[in-house]
């Protein structure tokens, strides 16, 4: 039957601890501080050298980060839809409207450029062919003959030049010729002798230069023969 302990009695542990002090008392124990820090030396750990390890990483947004992130990418697309529906309608639209406007405009200046030359065109006509009436108006004024012309024997001399078309010694002869050409609607002047020659001249036109006379007399040959000439009375 074991021995009960009485709390009386001294703690084994106690007996060992006076056995290991020698009877002495017991002193409180406090470690040593380093001379330089104040702190109690520790022992020292070698340090380990630190391995460096790469791991491959990947990111993978979270729900709530995406969602903050949408409005972002909503605008930025709404952006490019924006900048690639202009450049649409600019390529597509406004630019062949332009283009189209552009040429209707320089064909609207041709048109009115031809129309003006046209115009300019016929008004010189016009006025080349008004020119060429009158003319031809003059001109047959000038030619025109009346129905029946006359015939006059001038008495004095006038200085002027006389286109004849005919001569004779007898005057009958040259009267009756200036009839005939009366009758033609032809007027015409009788020169009578003078100076040394006797004869009777039958002229159809007078001028006051020789030249104008001997061209008249010219386009007179035609109509009657070479004997047309001039003569200053």
């Amino acid at each position: 039957m074991a021995k009960r302990k009485d709390k009386n009695e001294p703690n084994d542990q106690n007996e060992d601890n006076s056995e290991d002090n020698f009877g002495l008392p017991d002193l409180e124990y406090k470690p040593l501080e380093t001379e330089t820090t104040g702190q109690p030396e520790s022992e020292s750990v070698p340090e380990q050298k630190e391995e460096t390890v790469r791991e491959s990483y990947s990111y993978t947004p979270s729900q709530e980060e995406a969602k903050s992130n949408a409005p972002i990418i909503i605008a930025v697309v709404i952006g490019l839809v924006l900048i690639v529906g202009a450049f649409l309608i600019y390529q597509y639209v406004y630019k062949p409207k332009a283009e189209k406007e552009k040429k209707e405009l320089a064909e609207k200046k041709r048109i009115e450029e031809q129309k003006r030359k046209d115009e300019e065109a016929a008004r010189l006509a016009r006025e080349q062919e008004e020119a060429e009436r009158k003319r031809l108006e003059a001109e047959a004024a000038a030619n025109a003959k009346p129905a029946v012309g006359t015939f006059e024997t001038l008495t004095t001399r006038t200085g002027r030049y006389y286109v004849v078309i005919a001569s004779a010694v007898d005057g009958d002869l040259v009267t009756d010729y200036a009839k005939k050409l009366s009758a033609k609607g032809t007027s015409s002047k009788i020169i009578p002798p003078f100076g040394k020659w006797k004869f009777y001249r039958l002229t159809i036109a007078d001028f006051d230069s020789f030249t104008s006379a001997q061209a008249s007399a010219d386009s007179a040959k035609p109509e009657f023969g070479e004997g047309a000439w001039v003569i200053k009375y």
